[in-house]
């Protein structure tokens, strides 16, 4: 296979990411980091705005990770990103590896439910250049999880955004998604310590795990607290 193509660069076009509010905006592109194996401790920020949008009038230049970290844990393979479109990649490259049987499960751990249409579906999930050109170009934060099922990489998508989505069981085999926004102060009204135990159960069971630290939508020094966390990480001050 080839080797991957995220070496670190701009999209500099009003496509994907960089779409959102382009025509209004003073900064014109954003970044995507290059994609590293690591260790969690290599998940770190970057000084560069990956994710640029307009909330009520202002401008919010929102810098992401320094680099994309893939690392292993146990048997894992797991992809620390800063932009959630970005799992659509890695799912398929998994897929590609047989990290896990296409038509499982995948749970979707999120503040959002990410369910929104592409402007189309037309991607050769076999080809990883076509894959990258799709999951950059034509693919953004809100809209990465309906091609997956398409193409039936997956048979169902398990959304869990509440308490409510916490208490479900999940069975069978599953790829795990994580958002980080699920950490964010608006849901805090579940406990963190509970959303902190029912993502490590989640963990343990997964074949394959995708994080995104969704700069846009949480606080990234948080956000990477929270990451360590997760997988029980010392957090040398």
């Amino acid at each position: 296979m080839s080797m991957d193509k995220y070496v670190g660069f701009y999209i500099e076009d009003p496509i994907g990411n960089n779409e959102f509010s382009y025509e209004d905006r003073e900064n014109k592109n954003v970044y995507v980091p290059k994609l590293i194996k690591g260790t969690l401790e290599d998940v770190a920020l970057g000084d560069k705005i990956v994710f640029n949008e307009i909330d009520e009038g202002n401008e919010i230049k929102a810098k992401g990770l320094k680099n994309m970290v893939e690392y292993k844990i146990d048997d894992k393979t797991v992809y620390v990103f800063d932009n959630h479109n970005h799992a659509f990649y890695f799912w398929m490259k998994s897929l590609k590896q047989q990290h896990f049987t296409k038509g499982c499960k995948v749970v979707h751990v999120d503040q959002h439910k990410d369910m929104r249409e592409p402007i189309n579906y037309d991607v050769n999930i076999n080809d990883m250049d076509d894959v990258f050109r799709y999951t950059n170009k034509v693919l953004n934060v809100g809209n990465f999880i309906k091609p997956a099922l398409k193409h039936k990489v997956f048979s169902e998508a398990i959304i869990i955004d509440s308490s409510y989505g916490f208490d479900m069981k999940v069975e069978g085999e599953y790829v795990l998604d994580i958002d980080l926004d699920i950490f964010s102060k608006d849901m805090d009204y579940i406990p963190y310590e509970f959303r902190l135990n029912k993502i490590k159960e989640l963990i343990k069971g997964a074949k394959v795990i995708t994080i995104a630290s969704s700069p846009y939508f949480i606080e990234q020094d948080y956000a990477i607290k929270v990451l360590k966390e997760l997988f029980n990480y010392d957090i040398i001050e």
